[in-house]
Formats: C-alpha cells, structure tokens, sequence
C-alpha cells in the first residue's frame, strides 16, 4: 500500500473526530454574553483537544512524508493510533461534564498517554519497516518532547486524583510545549528528501 492511502485514511479519522467533538458543544440557553458562562468548561475542553488532534494531525503528516515504505505493521501501529485518538471525544466530553472530579480527568490523561504511547510505538514501526538506513532513525534518536510527554501524562494522571485543575493545567502544558513547531523531520528531509 502506498502512504497516500494511509495519510488519506487518517486525515479522514481526524476529521470525524474534531467534528464529533464540535457537534458536542451545545448552544447556550440564550441569546446574551451570560449564556455563553455555563458553557465555558465545554469551550475549553474542546479547543485543548482540538489543539492536540491538531498536533497529531501536523505530526503524523510530517512523520509521513519523511516515510518512504509502509509494512503491514505500519498500518496496524496508525490504527492502534487512531483507535486512541477516536476516544479523545468520549474523554473530552466526560471531563467537560465533570470537570472538578478526579477520574474523568485522570481517564482524559489516559487517552492522552496511551496516544503518545501508540504515536511512538508508530514511529518505531516505520524505522524498522524503513531499516538502518532510514532518515528517520536518525531525525528521532533526540525526541526529549516525546520522552518528556508521557511522563507528564502520568503525573496528570497521578495528581487528578489530589487537584484535579493542576492535572489539567499539566495536560494544557503539554499542548503548548508540542505547539512549538519540532523541525527536526523538515531538517532530515532538506538533507534527504523522500522518494517521491
């Protein structure tokens, strides 16, 4: 199969899931500005998700145009991916519902570490399907971002459980330190560009 088939694939899964995230977002119960206050908690929750699909969608692209070979265990490592991702609504719209208890913002962290999780474990399949030779093996051996994630996804986690708004700022913290554009795959291209 030809990545185009899988990059069309998981955009079209991006997709549907911020729409379904959207469609959660009610409207509020009036036509005044103090309509709009209940609806706060569910405006932020959608657009922290919205921002980390966001963030998938620009890395999974920039991680597939530097792929040059798609195994069968590529295709199953993205759907792993995308199965993660496909359960960010559910956690979102848990979380914005019960946003001051601790559990639906520990399964929101969940989601967002076993994405990271399959994110890397995605990655890993793609060098590998690519061998020792691939541009990426080398572009990625110095990912602190990707480290650093998941270990804050499981301090979120840990920490919902004592306050519940620190573990949700930690999840916005890790939004914005991956919306600092990561070059290092444009820089592995600019020396070997992939195949086209």
């Amino acid at each position: 199969m030809g990545k185009g088939r899988l990059e069309a694939f998981s955009d079209g899964v991006m997709a549907i899931i911020i729409t379904i995230m959207v469609l959660e977002v009610k409207t509020p119960e009036g036509g005044t500005l103090q309509a709009l206050r209940p609806l706060i908690p569910t405006l932020l929750a959608y657009l922290l998700s919205f921002i980390y699909v966001g963030i998938y969608w620009n890395n999974h692209h920039h991680l597939l145009q530097a792929c040059k070979r798609i195994s069968g265990s590529v295709l199953w490592a993205n759907l792993h991916l995308l199965f993660w991702l496909s359960l960010l609504p559910f956690a979102t719209r848990w979380m914005d519902d019960y946003y001051l208890l601790p559990l639906p913002t520990a399964a929101y962290g969940g989601v967002l570490l076993a994405a990271a999780i399959a994110y890397a474990f995605l990655q890993q399949r793609i060098v590998a399907a690519e061998g020792r030779e691939s541009t990426l093996r080398e572009v990625l051996g110095r990912d602190w971002k990707g480290k650093l994630s998941p270990l804050l996804y499981l301090t979120g986690i840990g920490v919902s459980f004592v306050q519940v708004h620190v573990a949700q700022a930690i999840y916005v913290g890790v939004a914005l330190m991956w919306l600092i554009p990561d070059r290092r795959i444009e820089r592995g291209l600019a020396v070997d560009p992939p195949a086209p």
